[in-house]
């Protein structure tokens, strides 16, 4: 065999000889060996893991040379013009709305960056499903955003591809695809056979080949386009696909793929065609298969109509509550016969069956930038499309398949000519209505709308997984997309048919989720339906109708608003029938879905304002109309039940649909629509009929009656009120919107910004969330609109953030410009627009704030009445509401009642009754006519008015009322039955004037009227008259009896006795009242204002009102009140008195509090304010009294603290690492972002030191390091306090009750943690204050003039003494344990510094450190020097005196051994005792190497206490001198050998001068001359050293340089003597500090003079000569033998000199940070991390939360914080842009320091804007830092676990 002996030989010579062999004309033979080669090769029955056949593959399609160059030679002859990159989920990609045509556009980071977006719309988005750059596209998008790759039109210079390079590659791949294929065919078993399916398993075996294909693609267009002619080639796939004859396997495998296209019901056209018995073969050319789809449902096909009868109940659907529709016609034709006839098809049907893997879905994307493929490949997925959706209904992880599908779905529905392209070719728009009915109709139940027996609507079920898990949602957004396109958009508006099948899928929806009113006990289970129904209204009815709508916008389109209109009432007409409705809704239920009133609302909508029709042509007859009117009212009427408590039972869900349906992404597609078809029914209706539908609606007909009492047989007595304002403000609403009435696209705009703004203060993006987005989309301006963005800058001042002191972070807010709240502010709207109730108080807050403030009104202002838009001409008719007879008795009974007072009247019903007659005032009608229909006897109304217009109605006295009152009221005690014939007579008289009101009764009869006119047979479906529909409650309740009460009153009265009322005056109006009334100020005020315009206005428009109001004022009679010694008067009089009385005494409280408070806030230590001043200062309140006296603020007693009972201060002990941070560089290193740049971290504080130490170790003797430097630059205890003291054992028991309070936030008993009992600061030990007077004697701090020799003394006796131990008592025990606390603080490796570690002298030094790491930290809070003075805010958190006796009382049990007492070595000239010391013993550090600063604190810390001040200032004039022999011998290192030769000479001069001991330069030479004996430490002069020290020193320049090198021991000098002693820092200049300091410590006379003048040497004080003890000090530097010359130099130069600490400088765009760190691969794993982060200190980046970098079960960020920051980290998180805090055991966010152009955080990178550095916010975080204060700023702390 040929083949066999091919396998055996060199893969790649076997390739290059048949490359040859092929490429001569004549090559049967070799195509022949080729094929049997491959035969073997690819012999499917291999198991697919077998890579062979792959590495095979592909060195015959290189055809010799290797894969890789091969690859390398295809791309360059790539021509493809599109990008066409696929990015699966959680990629990040762009969008640019500037640039898109279709709002699907997106584009790869690499395309965005490289073109050109400057000041465009775009923003960045992790994409959900998936997607493909669209640059280069320019169907998708425009071109001038394309990048500058995708702009040149490559194609065109490309060389021709040679014939020979692919040759290989047409002949090898098409074995490779089918064999491919065949692995598919095999593994795919159907889901519901027994055998274990597992499809995730084939697919992971077949990789390795699709990963290939994937490969393929990416070599660019030459190879896509071999690719497409195979896929496509129906010969290749014919002679293939079934396989030769004579092999069984490959007939096998055939065979299981037609089973399966069988299982998935579809079948192939052969087998249909003798089984089509009674139906007709269909031919599968074309989209024939989406014509057949459609035969079950087109109109035109024999059985179409099944489904309309089906709809009419047809079947009984009585039995089963789940409605499966037609499903015998529909089952198997909805999927046609699908022939696959090429590769591509076949392919794509596998992606389906195996539910869209991602690596076949991202293959299929890949080649779309091929346009031939492009369009077969569209036109194989619209063919599959029927199919793709079945599959997804079955899935059982829909989720993940729904986004795959889009992902390919919106690839090519974006595109505009394809899309078109297939809604003509392949019936693309019947497919997708057919394909969504279909789903639909899976999960229908009967509804129970109206009445529940009869009814045979059917409608989704809300609680289907179809629904509840939004499974439709691919189909819809696909279709949404679709109509997105014009062309396609007309299409569907053009066809008939579809219309009336997508009118049918929408009724679906109408009247579902059905709620009802629990009227018993509460629901037990609260179903969530609510939330799958919304959302089903709003993406599959509203959202495609917006669509249309988007195309209906001119003349020219009318045809099609048109035909919808028409089919919408056509379609609610059958919805109407089929739920049996007449006249009257259902009881207690209520849906809030409608989407058929709602398209037809909005088309009427658009009709009216953009096209130019007429509303007349498009209302049905006034009956269908009542109809219309009916669920919409319905739902507003229960919007106010719901407020109103009445659905309370139906627990909270039914609150949240109300809020739903008012909320922004609904309303414009729910409450607006609504309301709006509501304003044309009553702009249509009979008024009256209309007024009195909603009154009873409302269910408050019962209490519009003028007696006092009466029954409500709906209404509990606390919900009347409510549902009257209710009622109210639903007919103000509905007069005074305008939103569909007239109102142009940006007024809409405008009120929306206004109201939301009027509300609350609105960042930029709450603000575009807010705002409904369909009147005016927010991107992509239509022509002559305004923007978004000058719309609110036109309305809103933009508040810059500001960031408060108590770390509360503030965005940038927009805010209501004044004169938006002096004209614009609409509450009208505001309501409207609530989704909370309290929202419609905060707008009225701040409205009356603005009020105040501008001293317009100081009052509790009324909503302001607003000036509305002329309505436009057709809806003219909805003024006739205000002028209707029905209303004005509703107005004159309720002002009536409120001016007497009746029960469940409020300020907000006076308020929405006048707000109706001033729009009635300000609306007059127009044709007064006088077209009133001949008075009828029924009319009862028509008495009471003489006519409809409010203006005459005004002024029409109503004399007697007859109204019906329960027997106990008191109207009926009031008349005697008439006793005399007179008095009869006059009674009955009366009896004939009285006027009778009955709504109920009138909108019966007006309804009868309109039915009447307009179909005279419909008289029996009138209900008759009997069978009310009351509900007559249990218990018989008092008789109603028919009552005369006698009013004489007119509105107008009534009005001027109400403003009499409100103003508790007499006359509050007089006669002349009107003439000179001030206008101006009515737009804003309270009751008494409204009233005083209305009748202004009144006045203005009617001579007769004018007379009327001058006559009623002229009478000015006392209101006469209901009898005034009625109860429930009395009741209101005292319950006013106790209401003021209360009001005073809360005020009383207020005021107390508020003082008490203040008080507490100055002694408290407010972390919040940084500036203030503190009085507590501790050091300095010990001073004045004798003895010091604490408060415990738990138990409130004050006392001394005392042996037995200590008192303690509430401290904070942190480690930091904040001061091992410092550089010597002012400025911030910059944190890298890019590959070259890096952060070294050597040359920090804390390395120095760290080097320094172990440089000593290596050669002196360990005790005696230790005593040299400082610990504690990383992981130094630092100590705060809050200021408050108390009982240690107080604290014991507080403790013990916060650990049995288990509710705990964020800190951790266990370990100490608590929060102040007063000021809740957090804290973790007490640290004890020692007890005793303030100064036993003055003795202590006065100056002493002892000689210096003696303080010498003295201070050496002093340190012989051992400390005396005091006696073992509570207060050393509590010493003993903050001791342990302070060491718990810090981890092991910061404390042990020694070679044994817990040795003493380790002990020794981390004690020392602790008080050193204190005063410095103190410094760097204080700016880094003295020179403000005073008490700063750090030190006010200072504890220092209080640490310094713990740490004293510590430190006396170790005593320095007298032989190595350092101070000696100051003070005295030791004679040397070389000889008996042992050689092999390391000698001690020099004087000149030790750290002066760690020598004071250890001497102040040994020395007993209290230590008098003389003895202090004694041992820091010696430490001093020390230090300026250091400081010389530093210089005189930085010197050239020539420099240092003048120096000496010049000081040797001056040697043997008066005053040599206090002359720099005489002790310069000094020092020179000593360090150059015996092993110098000067290097010989070397190249670099003379290149070092080009600079000349001059004597300004040396003595500066010394000044500075001295500051550092003076500053810790004096702040140590200002907490031991309470001596006050004074401040000064940055140039006098010297001096100042000097002074301070008594090294200087006290006046200050400039530093300048004053020589740092005239401070030198000397206890033996000077030059002696140099030469001593410098003998023990050069003395040492075992260290070379460069070492002693590091040890000799110190720079005790840092600058502040910094965090790292950030760039000031973070998309710089982001896209260099969001795909860096971490160090430890070498993969991109899912959450990196970036330390903010150091620059170092880590995994938060990565398991591949836990070490012992920590995370990466946490392990960091501890190394980094001794457990306080700084991270900035790069995929979030916030950043967190670290700190111990506890982590919290801290909000971000980038923020957008409108001063917004983005967390988490959601809305994708620019974003840019806020510098105050990251100044704020480096504060705060600096400061420890997270702790105490940051209130939402939680613990990380370690998991961060």
């Amino acid at each position: 065999m040929m083949a066999a002996s091919l396998l055996r030989r060199d893969k790649k010579a076997t390739a290059a000889h048949f490359k040859a062999d092929l490429n001569r004309t004549d090559n049967s033979s070799g195509v022949r060996q080729l094929q049997e080669l491959l035969d073997e090769v690819l012999n499917p029955e291999k198991p697919a893991t077998d890579t062979e056949a792959l590495d095979w593959c592909k060195c015959l399609i290189a055809g010799g040379e290797g894969f890789e160059e091969f690859c390398k030679t295809v791309r360059s002859y790539d021509n493809a013009t599109l990008c066409g990159l696929v990015w699966t989920a959680n990629f990040v990609a762009y969008r640019c709305r500037t640039c898109g045509i279709s709002p699907c556009m997106s584009l790869c980071a690499e395309c965005f960056n490289n073109g050109d977006h400057t000041g465009h719309d775009f923003n960045m988005f992790r994409s959900q499903a998936g997607g493909a750059c669209d640059c280069g596209d320019s169907n998708v998008m425009r071109e001038s955003g394309f990048c500058r790759r995708h702009r040149l039109r490559t194609g065109e210079n490309i060389p021709l591809i040679p014939r020979d390079l692919l040759l290989m590659s047409e002949l090898v791949l098409p074995r490779f695809i089918l064999s491919t294929i065949q692995y598919l065919r095999d593994g795919y078993v159907e889901p519901d056979t027994s055998t274990e399916r597992d499809l995730h398993k084939v697919l992971q075996q077949l990789d390795p080949q699709i990963s290939f294909l994937e490969e393929l693609t990416k070599m660019g267009g030459a190879m896509r386009t071999v690719l497409t002619k195979i896929l496509t080639n129906l010969q290749t796939f014919k002679e293939l696909s079934m396989g030769q004859e004579e092999n069984a396997y490959a007939k096998n495998n055939y065979d299981k793929y037609l089973s399966a296209l069988k299982n998935s019901g579809l079948v192939s056209v052969e087998e249909k065609a003798q089984g089509a018995t009674g139906e007709a073969a269909v031919g599968a050319e074309g989209g024939a298969g989406a014509m057949a789809l459609l035969g079950a449902t087109a109109p035109g096909s024999p059985d179409g109509s099944a489904k309309e009868e089906d709809q009419d109940g047809g079947q009984s659907v009585g039995q089963r509550k789940r409605v499966k529709l037609s499903s015998s016609t529909k089952g198997p034709r909805i999927i046609e016969s699908l022939k696959h006839k090429c590769f591509l098809e076949e392919l794509l049907f596998w992606t389906i069956k195996y539910e869209f893997p991602q690596k076949m879905v991202t293959f299929l994307l890949n080649m779309l930038p091929d346009q031939d493929y492009k369009i077969n490949f569209t036109k194989t997925f619209v063919q599959h499309y029927a199919f793709i959706m079945k599959t997804l209904m079955k899935s059982h992880e829909s989720d993940t398949m729904s986004n795959r599908i889009v992902h390919i779905s919106v690839q090519l529905f974006s595109n505009k000519e394809l899309a078109r392209h297939m809604a003509e070719e392949c019936h693309l728009l019947d497919i997708m209505v057919s394909v969504l009915l279909y789903m639909m109709e899976s999960c229908l139940i009967k509804s129970e709308l109206q009445d529940e027996e009869n009814n045979r609507h059917v409608v989704v079920n809300c609680s289907e997984a179809l629904l509840k898990n939004n499974t439709y949602w691919p189909l819809v957004s696909d279709f949404i997309n679709i109509l997105s396109h014009q062309s396609v958009a007309k299409k569907f508006l053009e066809d008939h048919s579809l219309l009336m099948l997508w009118m049918s899928f929408v009724s679906f929806f109408q009247g579902m989720n059905l709620n009802k009113r629990e009227l018993n006990e509460h629901v037990e289970f609260e179903s969530q339906t609510y939330y799958a129904a919304f959302a089903a209204e709003l993406e599959a009815c509203a959202q495609p109708m917006w669509g249309l709508l988007a195309h209906c916008k001119f003349k020219e389109t009318q045809e099609y608003t048109k035909t919808l209109v028409r089919y919408c009432l056509e379609t609610l007409q059958i919805w109407f029938d089929a739920i049996t409705f007449i006249d009257e809704p259902a009881p207690n239920q209520v849906t809030f879905h409608l989407p058929l009133h709602r398209y037809y609302a909005l088309f009427l909508s658009k009709a009216i304002k953009c096209q130019g029709l007429d509303l007349d042509s498009l209302l049905p007859d006034p009956e269908m109309l009542m109809k219309i009117m009916v669920h919409p009212l319905q739902i507003q009427a229960c919007l106010s039940e719901i407020h109103s408590n009445m659905w309370v039972r139906n627990g909270l869900q039914i609150k949240g649909q109300a809020m739903t349906y008012v909320q922004s992404h609904f309303c414009n597609s729910m409450i607006d629509p609504d309301i709006f078809l509501l304003q044309v029914c009553a702009s249509r209706l009979d008024p009256d009929y209309f007024i009195s539908s909603v009154f009873e609606r409302f269910k408050v007909v019962d209490m519009l009656t003028m007696a006092s009492q009466h029954q409500n047989a709906v209404l509990d007595s606390e919900q009347e009120r409510p549902m009257l304002e209710g009622a109210l403000t639903f007919l103000v609403i509905l007069t005074s919107l305008r939103i569909h009435l007239g109102m142009t696209d940006d007024e809409i705009l405008r009120s929306e910004m206004v109201s939301q703004l009027c509300m609350n203060d609105r960042t930029h993006s709450a603000l575009l969330d807010l705002i409904p987005e369909y009147p005016n989309p927010k991107s992509g301006i239509g022509p002559g609109s305004c923007s978004f963005e000058e719309m609110l800058s036109a309305v809103a001042d933009f508040k810059a953030p500001v960031f408060e002191p108590g770390g509360s972070m503030q965005q940038g807010m927009y805010t209501p410009k004044a004169e938006v709240w002096e004209k614009e502010f609409d509450p009208i709207m505001v309501i409207l627009r609530t989704v909370y109730r309290r929202d419609v108080q905060s707008a009225m807050d701040r409205y009356s704030a603005f009020l105040k403030q501008s001293g317009i009104h100081t009052g509790n202002p009324w909503p302001p009445y607003k000036e509305r838009t002329p309505l436009h001409p057709c809806y003219k008719g909805l003024i006739r509401l205000l002028h209707c007879k029905t209303l004005h008795i509703v107005i004159f009974t309720l002002l009536y009642k409120i001016w007497m007072d009746h029960q469940n009247m409020s300020e907000h019903v006076l308020c929405m009754v006048l707000y109706l007659i001033e729009l009635g005032l300000d609306n007059q009608v127009q044709d007064n006519k006088g077209d009133e229909e001949p008075c009828i006897e029924e009319h009862c109304h028509d008495s009471w008015f003489p006519g409809i217009d409010l203006l005459s109605n005004l002024h029409h006295v109503i004399n007697f009322v007859r109204v019906r009152v329960p027997e106990t009221a008191p109207e009926v005690k009031r008349e005697a039955p008439p006793s005399t014939s007179t008095e009869a007579s006059s009674y009955g008289q009366n009896l004939r004037e009285a006027q009778m009101f009955s709504l109920v009764a009138e909108r019966r009869r007006k309804f009868q009227e309109i039915i009447n006119r307009s179909n005279t047979e419909a008289a029996q479906v009138i209900r008759p008259k009997g069978s009310s529909t009351r509900w007559v409650p249990p218990g018989s309740p008092p008789q109603m009896v028919t009552e005369i009460l006698e009013i004489r009153e007119s509105m107008l009265s009534l009005l001027i006795k109400l403003h009499q009322k409100l103003t508790s005056k007499q006359n509050s109006l007089s006669a002349s009242w009107l003439e000179d009334m001030d206008t101006s100020r009515h737009g804003h005020g309270d009751g008494i204002t409204a009233i005083e315009r209305i009748l202004t206005k009144a006045a203005t428009r009617s001579c007769q009102i004018k007379r009327s109001i001058q006559d009623i004022c002229g009478k000015v009679c006392p209101p006469v009140p209901p009898k005034k010694n009625s109860p429930t008067d009395k009741k209101a009089m005292d319950k006013e008195e106790r209401r003021q009385r209360a009001r005073e005494r809360q005020q009383k409280l207020l005021a107390e509090f508020a003082s008490r408070q203040k008080s507490f806030m100055e002694t408290a230590m407010d972390v919040e304010s940084p500036e203030a001043e503190a009085a507590m200062d501790l050091g300095a309140a010990e001073v004045m009294e004798s003895e010091v006296l604490y408060e415990c603020v738990i138990c409130g007693q004050s006392g001394p603290s005392t042996d037995d009972r200590p008192i303690g201060l509430v401290v904070l002990l942190q480690a930091s690492s904040v001061l091992g941070h410092r550089c010597k560089n002012k400025e911030a290193k910059n944190l890298p972002t890019t590959d070259d740049e890096h952060i070294y971290p050597t040359d920090t504080c804390g390395v120095a030191h760290d080097i320094r130490l172990t440089l000593m170790q290596r050669f002196f003797k360990d005790s005696s390091c230790l005593q040299s430097v400082s610990i504690g630059w990383d992981g130094g205890v630092y100590v705060q306090t809050c200021g408050h003291t108390l009982h240690i054992d107080c604290h014991k028991s507080y403790m013990e009750s916060l650990r049995n309070d288990q509710v705990l936030q964020g800190f951790s008993v266990d370990k100490g943690e608590f929060t102040c009992p007063l000021c809740r600061q957090f804290a973790n030990s007490v640290l004890p204050c020692r007890p005793g007077r303030g100064t036993e004697v003055g003795g202590w701090h006065t100056a002493t003039n002892k000689k210096t020799s003696l303080l010498v003394k003295e201070v050496e006796d002093l340190q012989d003494q051992l400390g005396l131990f005091t006696t073992e008592s509570n207060l050393s025990k509590e010493m003993e344990l903050v001791i342990k606390d302070i060491k718990n603080t810090t981890q092991k490796k910061y404390m042990d510094y020694g070679k044994n570690p817990g040795s003493p002298d380790n002990d020794f030094l981390f004690m020392y450190s602790v008080a050193r790491t204190n005063l410095e930290l103190e410094l760097v809070h204080r700016g880094g020097n003295l020179c403000s003075g005073g008490a700063s805010a750090a030190a006010k958190r200072s504890c220092l005196n209080q640490l310094f006796h713990v740490l004293a009382m510590h430190m006396r049990l170790y005593s320095i051994d007298s032989a190595y007492n350092p101070w000696t070595k100051l003070t005295q000239i030791i004679q040397s005792n070389e000889t008996n010391s042992f050689d092999d013993e390391r000698p001690e550090v020099p004087m000149l190497f030790r750290d002066v600063p760690s020598l004071l604190i250890i001497f102040v810390l040994t020395m007993p206490q209290p230590l008098r001040k003389e003895h202090f200032t004694c041992v820091v004039r010696m430490l001093y001198n020390l230090q300026f022999v250091q400081a010389l011998s530093t210089l005189s290192t930085k010197f050239s050998p020539e420099e240092r030769q003048a120096w000496s000479t010049s000081g040797a001069l001056k040697k043997n001068a008066a005053n040599a001991d206090q002359s720099s330069e005489a002790l310069l030479c000094h020092v020179i001359s000593e360090l150059s004996k015996d092993r110098s430490v000067f290097m010989e002069s070397t190249e670099e050293s003379s290149m070092l020290s080009s600079s000349v020193w001059s004597p300004q320049s040396i003595e500066f340089n010394l000044q500075q090198f001295c500051l550092p021991f003076l500053r810790l000098s004096c702040l140590l003597q200002h907490h031991l002693y309470g001596d006050n820092l004074t401040g000064c200049s940055e140039e006098e500090e010297f001096s100042c300091l000097a002074a301070c410590v008594g090294l200087l006379p006290s006046a200050p003079q400039p530093s300048n003048t004053v020589h740092s040497a005239s401070c030198l004080e000397w206890a033996v000569g000077a030059c002696d003890l140099v030469s001593q000090w410098c003998a023990e530097v050069t003395g040492l033998s075992q260290l070379q010359t460069e070492e002693s130099l590091t040890m000799l130069v110190q720079d005790p000199q840092w600058a502040a600490p910094r965090l790292l400088q950030l760039p000031d765009n973070y998309n710089i940070i982001f896209q260099y760190y969001h795909r860096k691969a971490c160090t430890a794993c070498k993969k991109v991390p899912k959450d990196p982060a970036l330390c903010l200190v150091c620059g170092a980046f880590v995994c938060l939360k990565g398991l591949c970098c836990k070490q012992q079960g920590i995370c990466e960020c946490v392990l960091h914080s501890q190394h980094c920051g001794a457990a306080t980290g700084i991270f900035l998180l790069i995929n979030a842009s916030v950043i967190i805090i670290i700190r111990g055991h506890r982590f919290c966010l801290w909000g971000s320091v980038y923020l957008d152009a409108h001063g917004e955080e983005d967390r988490d990178l959601r809305r994708g804007k620019p974003l840019f550095l806020c510098e105050e916010r990251y100044r704020v975080l480096e504060l705060q830092w600096v400061s420890h204060t997270f702790d105490h700023i940051n209130k939402r702390w939680g613990p990380h676990y370690n998991g961060l």
